[in-house]
């Protein structure tokens, strides 16, 4: 066993590995808590299921997805629970249940749960590796996970992140331009005839036209896949949604705010511009005077320090030029002294907004990135072996419950976990959901559908339009009009 030197006692002996120890316990009362809050949970969905036998399928399938399995799809699901593998295989890869009344309730529970005017809604694009090119809209893309190009689908998911929480709202996948043109691949994955090809952005934007207005937010946030394109921001704001979104470093911006260069020597006529500039660039020159530091949490280490500057700017695309918007860099500062890590972000808000709320809005993004990580090996977001468009959704819908469930959880045990995110850990939680077995379906049989059961979070408020950013209260909250 590894020994510390100094004190020649092993590191499981040590005071802080045995504090760590202690704070990771889960409880079997916990535990089979966990088990009693899974029935609850399933009660509100199961009536949703047009058929006995599917919301019977259903818990089979949420309760597989939280337990310890190693490959959660069908095959070991069915296993483990003593049933045939085929039911579970038809009622995930082409069952005909309606998964957009399931996923309208998830968010109905989302919202009633995490509700909060200054919450964000975040999109963000993740890519499932597959072998073959038979599944539906797989092609050669980046995977992160991977870390290198490789046959993948896309899915892009929205997301709500608030100071109470984070929840899945929405999931769609992206169907490439030659998928969306070939007719025979089409038909041998089941694409519905009114799903046409549309650049990612565009399926946010109606992903937000479709959803945003039940959602109490301040700001959307996304990643530089869409910051970068200058129509999805176009978008945001002829909707009056104020956003957040990362840019690459070298992304051209005017320092609306920059002094001027002199006019050139007998020349007369209209002052020369400020010329444009990288962004890693401007945020080089600034000094040390004009960067202000905050304290947030992005749901991946707890508390961070962070320092932020911004400047309003107008961008430079295609030849043309944009208007103003707000350039934010943020400098995440390492607690071991190293060199931090910089991120570039292009903002805009129909109403002022100081810098603290920029950066904590920004914050929020990393809480859904953590949330769809945790989603991939917790809940199993990419254990599925469907290649048909509605198979993809399908599983999608169940392990977004059960990622949602997962959320749920965190806010009851979240004090003991193994992380520093205070997160429970969900192969501690999940371990005795299918060792029991599945509970026994309640909803109607014959094809009825019955009123979902009563709400568990009645207390909470269900805000249904965007929440006003506060009154300007300090002279580092700056307004979009002014500089106009």
């Amino acid at each position: 066993m590894d020994t510390i030197e100094e004190t020649g006692i092993s590191l499981l002996e040590h005071p802080q590995a045995q504090a760590l120890l202690a704070d990771a316990e889960v409880t079997a009362d916990q535990v089979q808590g966990c088990r009693r809050r899974l029935g609850r949970f399933l009660e509100r969905y199961v009536p949703l299921f047009y058929r006995k036998e599917q919301g019977h399928n259903a818990r089979i399938v949420v309760e597989g997805l939280l337990s310890g399995l190693e490959r959660k799809t069908a095959e070991p699901i069915a296993r483990e629970h003593g049933v045939p593998r085929k039911p579970i295989q038809f009622f995930v890869g082409s069952g005909q249940w309606d998964d957009e009344a399931v996923r309208a309730e998830l968010r109905r529970h989302v919202v009633e749960t995490l509700g909060d005017p200054p919450g964000v809604l975040v999109f963000d694009p993740s890519a499932f590796p597959k072998k073959g090119t038979h599944s539906c809209g797989v092609e050669r893309a980046w995977c992160g996970r991977l870390g290198k190009v490789e046959n993948c689908q896309v899915g892009l998911f929205l997301a709500y992140a608030t100071a109470r929480g984070q929840g899945p709202l929405d999931r769609r996948l992206y169907l490439p331009k030659d998928w969306a043109a070939d007719r025979v691949r089409r038909a041998e994955c089941h694409v519905p005839a009114g799903v046409k090809f549309q650049e990612r952005w565009r399926m946010a934007l109606d992903m937000l036209d479709r959803h945003g207005a039940a959602v109490p937010h301040r700001a959307v946030a996304a990643d530089d896949e869409f910051g970068r394109v200058a129509a999805f921001r176009a978008g945001l704001r002829q909707r009056q949604e104020a956003y957040v979104l990362d840019v690459p470093c070298n992304t051209q911006v005017r320092d609306l705010q920059g002094r001027r260069p002199p006019r050139r020597a007998g020349k007369k006529g209209r002052r020369r511009q400020v010329p444009f500039r990288r962004a890693d660039a401007w945020a080089t020159a600034q000094p040390a005077s004009r960067w202000q530091e905050f304290t947030v949490s992005d749901g991946q280490k707890g508390p961070l320090r962070v320092q932020a500057v911004l400047t309003a700017v107008r961008t430079r695309q295609d030849g043309r030029l944009g208007p103003q918007e707000w350039l934010i860099v943020i400098r995440h500062l390492e607690s071991d002294g190293s060199e931090p890590d910089v991120s570039y972000h292009l903002a805009w808000a129909p109403q002022e907004a100081s810098l603290e709320e920029w950066v904590q809005a920004h914050a929020r993004r990393h809480q859904i990135e953590q949330m769809l990580a945790h989603g991939k090996g917790e809940a199993g977001l990419g254990h599925y072996e469907v290649r048909s468009y509605v198979g993809w959704h399908h599983h999608m819908t169940l392990s977004l419950l059960a990622l949602w469930f997962l959320n749920l959880e965190r806010v009851v045990v979240g004090k003991k976990n193994t992380g520093g995110d205070g997160t429970a850990n969900a192969g501690d939680l999940g371990a005795a959901v299918a060792a029991s077995g599945p509970d026994r379906p309640t909803d109607c049989a014959g094809g009825q559908r019955r009123a979902p059961t009563q709400r568990t979070n009645q207390d909470l408020p269900l805000a249904r339009a965007h929440g006003p950013l506060p009154a300007a209260s300090s002279p580092q909250r700056l307004g979009m009009k002014r500089l106009q």
